[in-house]
């Protein structure tokens, strides 16, 4: 029997962590980590992950399982994640899968589209075009052809919007028309699925986005891109990109004040909840409460019963 998945998702900052733990200790579960940054090490505190003390003794997977200049890719996630489903289910656990990064969620239920191998003609014009004019002015481009994946792909994502513009350029078709045929209206998922999402008001969530942030700052956050960058992973390292380590390598630069560093992250981040949110938009799949003190345990529960995988037997 093929284990049932409960995803967890929502914007930054509404508390998704949290719930995962609160729905691991009533199920007897294990959380699988659907989070594009915390598979690296050494990106602890922006990426906020929890403490081993704060996992409670619960099983976190798929978190510091790379080094920040290795390539991490939404299939490389789901092959990984289908592993460590295998193993949870064998000894008879329940899987929890929370994170933000909704390519990593839709690569796992639903596999990736068969798209055309990467050009390196196309690719190099693409990357001649960001050292003259700036990525940008590529952004600008997908928002034009494609606008439907644009309002998805965070500005400064250069290998996702190289892609994107790419297999455009090859096919004449927008990469969203392409995942279309991926849709879960379309497509029935790899395992029977249970969707969780938290969405809190908007004022509620930016102000815990806000906090948040200032938190990171007082946890340490520009001594840790300090450590990162006095190992060697700088900008333009896909890792180095993400909201909270781009303005403070842009900060050590002297590209601005720490303070501007500061305001910077809430806006990216406060910008980044909304494409979260847009990413499910529409999915009626999605239970979602403004909290997690108000979820629908009883769906929860007889989910979890009808989804029920006996562990393997060891072997004689």
């Amino acid at each position: 029997m093929t284990p049932g998945l409960i995803v967890v998702v929502g914007p930054t900052g509404s508390g998704k962590s949290a719930l995962s733990l609160q729905i691991a200790q009533r199920l007897d579960g294990e959380v699988i980590s659907s989070d594009s940054q915390q598979v690296y090490r050494g990106m602890d505190i922006g990426t906020g992950k929890l403490t081993l003390v704060e996992r409670q003794g619960i099983a976190h997977h798929l978190i510091d399982i790379a080094t920040p200049d290795e390539e991490m890719t939404a299939a490389r996630f789901a092959q990984l994640a289908d592993v460590a489903i295998a193993e949870i289910a064998a000894r008879g656990r329940r899987v929890i899968v929370c994170g933000g990064t909704g390519l990593y969620v839709r690569a796992l239920l639903l596999g990736l589209f068969d798209g055309p191998p990467a050009d390196p003609e196309v690719r190099a014009q693409l990357h001649e075009r960001i050292a003259r004019e700036g990525l940008p002015s590529l952004w600008a481009q997908l928002a034009r052809v494609d606008p439907v994946l644009a309002a998805k792909v965070d500005a400064r994502d250069q290998k996702r919007i190289v892609r994107a513009l790419e297999v455009f350029l090859l096919t004449g078709v927008p990469m969203s028309d392409h995942w279309k045929t991926h849709d879960h209206r379309a497509l029935p998922p790899r395992y029977p699925v249970h969707f969780v999402g938290l969405s809190p008001p908007r004022e509620a969530l930016y102000a815990a986005i806000n906090a948040r942030v200032d938190a990171m700052i007082a946890a340490g956050l520009a001594r840790e891109v300090e450590q990162l960058a006095a190992a060697g992973y700088l900008p333009p390292l896909r890792s180095q990109a993400a909201i909270g380590y781009a303005e403070l390598h842009a900060c050590r630069r002297g590209e601005h004040s720490l303070a501007e560093a500061v305001e910077l992250i809430k806006r990216n981040s406060r910008h980044y909840a909304r494409r979260q949110l847009t990413w499910y938009r529409g999915d009626a799949r999605v239970q979602w409460s403004p909290e997690a003190a108000l979820v629908n345990w009883s769906a929860i529960d007889q989910f979890a019963l009808a989804n029920t995988v006996a562990p393997r037997s060891a072997p004689l």
